[in-house]
């Protein structure tokens, strides 16, 4: 059966998770059956027992664009968002680090307002210069290394 992981836990209380039946299944980490740690929102496919999920393994996409579902974003519309408009830092908002992608704007602004002035002018291309970094960081990694790093442990620069 495939569901959807609604809580992770991994102080030794069970995950959660809600089975494309609409039951809900609890699981402990050891059920887990690949490298990486399990996620909120994380699809997965899984036997259940009774209100148990054993055998759970994470669900990937056919493509190498990954599945946008809800809550996820998308590797790599976040990817050519960092090079095409990395110095206003829109990737940055569409993953939802706001403080990050205003940083970015300012800036940006505070560099072009000062290009009168040489440094200025280099002020105002660092920002493009880390989108376009990190848009390239983003294309290297897979759909569930950018979700875990980016999306789940919410990291956000580099």
């Amino acid at each position: 059966m495939q569901g959807t992981i609604l809580e992770v836990s991994f102080q030794g209380n069970p995950g959660v998770i809600t089975g494309e039946n609409g039951d809900r299944y609890n699981f402990n980490p050891g059920q887990w059956r690949a490298i990486d740690n399990p996620r909120k929102g994380q699809r997965v496919d899984f036997l259940p027992s009774d209100s148990e999920a054993t055998e759970i393994y994470p669900v990937h996409s056919s493509s190498g664009f990954g599945t946008l579902t809800t809550g996820e974003k998308n590797r790599t519309v976040a990817a050519l968002l960092a090079i095409v408009l990395g110095s206003v830092g829109a990737h940055k908002f569409y993953l939802g680090y706001n403080t990050p992608g205003i940083m970015m704007v300012a800036l940006t602004a505070s560099g072009w307002i000062m290009s009168t002035v040489l440094i200025g002018a280099l002020w105002a291309w660092i920002p493009g210069i880390v989108g376009l970094i990190e848009g390239i960081i983003y294309l290297t990694k897979s759909d569930e290394e950018f979700d875990q790093l980016y999306i789940a442990n919410q990291k956000h620069w580099f």
